[in-house]
């Protein structure tokens, strides 16, 4: 598991705006600081474009790289830790360039930048 590999994860229902149900996520955590823990740091997609309205979001288009089967919006303001087992299977990875941007995204919305 490497930073930017997108798996199926199963995210449990909760109340409220967050993401549920099984659905890709982007691994964000690097494998050598995080590898011992029981958790990794996920950021989850949605198939609902409308999303890309709010900040902290990315569109991800489908290609040979990531395997996605549509348009998607990654929730960079929805990062969240989730224990290895909701892990499902490894569905593909992002580009370096799409990467960086989501590091760049996570800074602003830390008003690191």
């Amino acid at each position: 598991m490497q930073r930017g590999d997108l798996y199926w994860v199963r995210l449990p229902q909760v109340d409220g705006r967050e993401q549920a149900g099984i659905r890709p996520a982007v691994i964000v955590q690097d494998p050598l600081a995080g590898g011992a823990l029981p958790t990794v740091l996920v950021m989850p997609l949605t198939s609902q474009l409308a999303a890309a309205r709010f900040p902290g979001t990315l569109r991800i288009d489908p290609d040979d790289e990531n395997q996605l089967s549509m348009p998607s919006v990654l929730l960079v303001f929805q990062l969240r830790a989730i224990d290895r087992r909701r892990l499902a299977g490894r569905l593909g990875r992002i580009g370096s360039a799409q990467l960086e941007r989501i590091y760049e995204m996570l800074d602003e919305l830390l008003g690191r930048s």
